[in-house]
């Protein structure tokens, strides 16, 4: 079967050949309704997407979901941002921050700001990103994974095997984890390494002792209750792996607000090594992830591997330990 051409969607359309191309590039000019009758064409007739002509990249969209852009979560993605900047400014490329809640309108963002590829910062839907990869322009995801699309990520799995082994080598027996929303790639990872180390070390998996902190909602309420829980059990937790830092300089905060010592009578580690983890009281034990690194690996994808089939990269992590773990 030959390939469907821009030509057969202006025949069956009625449109210009330009007026096609401009539309199926998302190109300023022209109304929704000739946008939507061309996509829809393209769609019925199958045409490829991919052979959209790759120009050069001269604008890059970095998008961020909203429930990202928080107090909490901001020290990870500024960092991931600032080595995605880096990359483009060494490349000449211009960067637009995009922000986007899941009731908005993706598109007309995409639209609004022009870009010639979209980097994809943290966990989106999947009908986002589906919507996203229908726009036809190269699209990386940092710090997310889906199967179809190119990705860059920490060895989230590798990170939380060493955090939960760290925890085991100090002796510690009762080792909790709190969780963010396992729909997340990110935390899905840590939580495998973490059972992987239990399991590897002979050591019985308490479901108790994982929790799922909603992140949702004000401030530090669902650390505290998760707290509150895995301290009041008959049996109680002697150490908690935090999914990232934010939540493990929370519970720092509860524990010693308890009267609890650190490490003497509960160890904690977190995920990230975001500024403030060294910068605690005690210092926080933590898995290093490079974010900076992320950020310019997602732009470097961007530029190297537009027209080739999705890849993925992995980015090492290491263990850091401080006085939050080990006397």
């Amino acid at each position: 079967m030959s390939q469907v051409t821009l030509r057969d969607i202006a025949q069956t359309t009625g449109l210009s050949i330009g007026t096609v191309s401009r539309a199926l590039k998302n190109q300023a000019g022209m109304t929704e309704t000739t946008r939507n009758t061309v996509r829809e064409a393209a769609l019925r007739l199958g045409y490829d997407f991919s052979q959209l002509k790759k120009g050069r990249i001269r604008r890059i969209a970095f998008l961020l979901h909203s429930q990202h852009n928080t107090l909490a979560s901001s020290p990870f993605f500024s960092a991931v941002l600032h080595g995605a900047e880096e990359a483009c400014r060494r490349e000449g490329i211009a960067l637009s921050f995009i922000v986007v809640g899941p009731a908005e309108p993706v598109l007309d963002q995409i639209r609004l700001h022009q870009p010639d590829a979209i980097l994809c910062a943290g966990f989106f839907e999947p009908e986002v990103l589906t919507a996203l990869q229908q726009v036809g322009k190269p699209l990386v995801l940092v710090d997310m994974y889906r199967r179809g699309f190119t990705s860059v990520n920490p060895d989230n799995m590798r990170g939380g095997y060493l955090a939960t082994q760290h925890l085991l080598r100090c002796g510690r027996k009762r080792i909790a984890m709190l969780s963010g929303s396992l729909a997340h790639y990110s935390i899905q990872q840590r939580n495998r390494g973490f059972r992987q180390a239990l399991f590897d070390a002979k050591v019985h998996a308490d479901p108790d002792l994982e929790v799922v902190v909603p992140t949702m909602g004000e401030g530090d309420e669902g650390v505290m209750e998760a707290m509150r829980n895995l301290l009041s059990l008959p049996r109680r937790a002697d150490a908690v792996f935090c999914y990232n830092d934010s939540t493990a300089l929370a519970v720092m905060k509860y524990c010693l607000g308890e009267g609890l010592k650190i490490p003497h009578d509960i160890a904690i580690v977190g995920f990230d090594d975001i500024a403030a983890a060294a910068a605690a009281i005690p210092p926080l034990s933590t898995v290093r992830v490079d974010k900076e690194a992320l950020g310019r690996a997602g732009v470097e994808l961007l530029l190297n591997k537009a027209d080739e089939e999705p890849s993925q990269i992995t980015v090492p992590v290491e263990m850091v330990v401080r006085e939050s773990s080990e006397d």
